[in-house]
């Protein structure tokens, strides 16, 4: 079982930053990566980034490339998004995913194992 605890969701204004935490804990040791995915009202969950526990590699959505920077804290089993420069139309619940092993993707939400329970990220205009 793994369980996942997001953090640092808020109101910010367009331009503002604002930075996610995910704090993993149980099986950890054995998950392969984890992802941050949203939902916006009325609106599909859409996948934000990704990396790897080993190696920290890093994937993005075209959406928030350049904008959005994915990190993690192997010590304390805790991975970031650092959203700078926000935007109205990344309003959304942010949730935080693990895939516990390695399924030929870091984009399709069908590819990770659990999640948390979200996070709510509302930026204003």
């Amino acid at each position: 079982q793994v369980q996942l605890v997001e953090s640092g969701g808020g109101l910010v204004q367009a331009g503002g930053s604002l930075r996610l935490s995910c704090a993993a804990s149980g099986r950890t040791f054995s998950s392969h990566a984890m992802g941050w995915f949203r939902q916006a009202p009325g609106k599909e969950r859409e996948f934000v980034a990704a990396i790897t526990w080993s190696g920290g590699l890093t994937y993005y959505a075209d959406s928030v490339k350049g904008r959005f920077t994915i990190s993690r804290d192997n010590a304390k089993n805790t991975v970031y998004v650092q959203m700078n420069s926000l935007k109205p139309e990344d309003t959304a619940v942010y949730y935080c995913a693990a895939q516990l092993y390695y399924r030929r993707s870091y984009s399709r939400d069908g590819a990770y194992d659990y999640w948390g329970q979200g996070t709510q990220v509302t930026v204003s205009s």
